[in-house]
């Protein structure tokens, strides 16, 4: 599950990026989720790692993941070097079963590939508009979106109404796990069924594609829905920011 997360995160570095002791990620993007450390592999190297975090990633918003594959002690070592911890975001699973059993979408909804050209930018458009990204970074996202190396079978789905894109998920699929990332329903759309329509999709998507077992960072919103399709919280990731 971890190995996913961290080769998505990693996948956005085009700027820079390292797989060795200290793995981080540079977009070059001004938005902080797309630059960042997922994690260093040793609390020895806690000094060294997080003074090449500050040079690596000078000039850019980021952030610093610790999860279940950090080591001990992690979060209270950033802390102790001015670090400030902002958020929790769980991690959920569920078996990749009975995935034939969940409903298709609603009439007049159809979840569709979103892989180039005009439905990859309207895609990006609307996960970065839920997410509050600035407007002007979004040619940059469409950029990346459009080369991202990660070396995974990736599959972008776009929820489609009177043919124009209202929500969006990416499926990872990578050591046997679909990772589940960026579901979002343009506000004006939300509480008509198509996030659950996003999420059968991808676990659709993952079973047809042999993984075991999916896996997603769950918001505050959207922890209801994915227990709703048997998703479990197993573990969590705290985020930090390290002031300059």
């Amino acid at each position: 599950m971890t190995a996913n997360f961290r080769q998505y995160l990693v996948g956005w570095g085009q700027a820079d990026r390292s797989t060795g002791d200290l793995e981080y990620y540079r977009s070059g993007l001004a938005q902080p989720q797309f630059n960042g450390v997922v994690r260093v592999r040793s609390l020895d190297l806690i000094d060294q790692a997080v003074a090449t975090a500050r040079v690596r990633l000078a000039g850019v918003p980021w952030w610093w993941w610790v999860g279940p594959d950090s080591p001990a002690g992690t979060s209270t070592a950033l802390v102790a070097r001015g670090a400030v911890r902002f958020g929790v975001l769980p991690l959920m699973t569920r078996p990749l079963d009975h995935v034939a059993d969940l409903e298709g979408p609603s009439p007049g909804l159809s979840i569709e590939a979103a892989e180039a050209g005009g439905r990859l930018a309207e895609l990006v458009v609307v996960y970065s508009t839920s997410m509050g990204v600035t407007p002007g970074v979004e040619p940059g996202i469409v950029r990346i979106e459009a080369q991202h190396p990660d070396n995974a079978d990736i599959v972008r789905l776009a929820a489609i109404v009177e043919g124009r894109v209202v929500g969006t998920t990416v499926v990872v699929m990578a050591h046997g796990v679909a990772g589940i990332f960026l579901v979002h329903v343009a506000e004006q759309h939300r509480r008509r069924g198509i996030g659950a329509a996003l999420t059968a999709a991808a676990l659709r998507t993952g079973q047809e594609r042999g993984m075991g077992l999916a896996a997603l960072l769950a918001s505050p919103a959207g922890e209801p829905l994915y227990r709703r399709f048997g998703f479990a919280r197993v573990f969590e990731y705290r985020l930090f920011t390290l002031p300059a």
